[in-house]
């Protein structure tokens, strides 16, 4: 293997793949699911923007456009001036020397989010080139050893509202029109080339899409979504599927895609972890978090009968990233958020420099606190996210750096923090 020549092409930059070896098209699934754990990163904000990981492409457009995703971006600038803004970000926001951090720091997997919107143009307005990157994360990928999840991350009129699907918007459009259909043609696609034996030793599975909110669609569609979805991937090989819970307990999905569902295998249900995102949750003091933890991991990961892992959780005790709830859109910690009630100042928050002992040794155990019981009770997890601008009570590389995060992943501060 030419890992010296793979190296001095990536660290350049390049966006090309190499065709995977014949070897390696003999492999099977590189991964031993049910046995090894995932111990990943997600690779937000590069493939599909998100406005609180990198703010400041938002703060320099004119704020009177209201461009607050990355469909008002080409809906408010254009395809042309879009991509001059998108290209740079892709070239630079995420490298190979960010596989290799992480790789050296000791996980194992990434979760790749892309829009549906690099592989079909339905007429919305999105500026599309990103698919070379996937096939770019593959090879960094393979020359460092991480395994990686494509999980299409957007769907058509957006299957749950929130920036992070590309659109933000008051009511999912997802399941209207031709949007079930035109997703499958994207999943489709994504199938028939990253599903192939070629790519298994790095692919070790595809999401079918990512966080639908369950209480604003019809489930039984969702249902049938998902199934469909299944079968296009099983049509190609064995690599495994991942579908999120729709925001339910993994174990209510017993007996759908399971073994005693004409013996479909190798399916993992992905479950978020976030205790930010409503009033009660955010004003819980540090040990209240951990233990909310230690006392809720059992019971929606216990009793499954799929592989579940919970593929997005987070460092963060406040939601006082800039952005984070939507551009323009204040904390709930501050009291800024429409209806929320003020915990405590957002100062010094977001920079890890800004933070003392205390802070630092309170987001350790959280952190322990999460790593330990989703490693006891899941196939794993995966951190949100690899890195950010300026929120770095999500940035791994952040806490990493300033000794937060663990190092090794499996050394912890705090023995047995869940039996405290």
């Amino acid at each position: 293997m030419r890992f010296s020549t793979l190296i001095a092409a990536f660290m350049v930059g390049a966006v090309t793949a190499a065709p995977p070896s014949a070897t390696l098209q003999k492999r099977g699934v590189a991964f031993n699911w049910g046995k090894d754990k995932v111990r990943g990163l997600n690779i937000g904000g590069w493939l599909l923007l998100e406005p609180w990981i990198t703010p400041s492409i938002f703060q320099k457009l004119d704020q009177s456009l209201n461009i607050v995703d990355e469909m008002t971006l080409t809906g408010k600038l254009g395809k042309d001036k879009a991509l001059e803004i998108l290209r740079p970000h892709w070239d630079t926001f995420c490298t190979f020397k960010d596989f290799k951090k992480i790789a050296d720091a000791g996980f194992n997997m990434v979760r790749l989010p892309v829009g549906y919107w690099a592989y079909l143009d339905v007429g919305e307005t999105y500026t599309t080139g990103q698919a070379p990157y996937v096939d770019a994360a593959i090879d960094w990928a393979r020359a460092t050893g991480l395994k990686i999840v494509i999980d299409l991350h957007g769907a058509p009129k957006s299957q749950n509202g929130f920036d992070n699907s590309g659109q933000r918007i008051k009511t999912p459009g997802f399941q209207q029109g031709d949007s079930v259909a035109q997703t499958l043609q994207v999943l489709d696609m994504i199938s028939k080339k990253y599903a192939q034996p070629a790519y298994q030793d790095v692919v070790i599975a595809i999401q079918l899409l990512n966080e639908p909110l369950g209480s604003a669609l019809d489930m039984k569609n969702l249902e049938d979504f998902y199934r469909k979805g299944f079968e296009q991937v099983r049509n190609v090989s064995d690599t495994p599927v991942m579908f999120h819970d729709a925001f339910i307990q993994p174990k209510l999905w017993n007996g759908f895609l399971s073994v005693s569902d004409k013996n479909a295998q190798h399916v993992i249900v992905d479950h978020h972890e976030y205790q930010i995102f409503n009033n009660d949750l955010v004003a819980l003091q540090p040990w209240e978090h951990r233990q909310h933890v230690c006392n809720n991991a059992a019971s929606y990961a216990s009793g499954a009968d799929k592989w579940t892992i919970v593929g997005e959780w987070t460092a963060a005790m406040t939601d006082c990233a800039p952005a984070l709830n939507g551009y323009g859109i204040g904390a709930r910690y501050d009291g800024s958020f429409p209806d929320s009630k003020f915990v405590g100042s957002c100062k010094g928050k977001n920079n890890i420099l800004e933070w003392d002992a205390t802070f630092k040794g309170d987001m350790r155990g959280y952190l322990e606190a999460q790593l330990s019981t989703f490693e006891s009770h899941t196939q794993g997890w995966v951190f949100w996210n690899f890195k950010t601008e300026s929120a770095h009570e999500w940035d791994a590389f952040a806490l990493l750096d300033n000794g937060v995060f663990p190092q090794p992943l499996t050394k912890y501060e705090f023995n047995a923090i869940c039996s405290i």
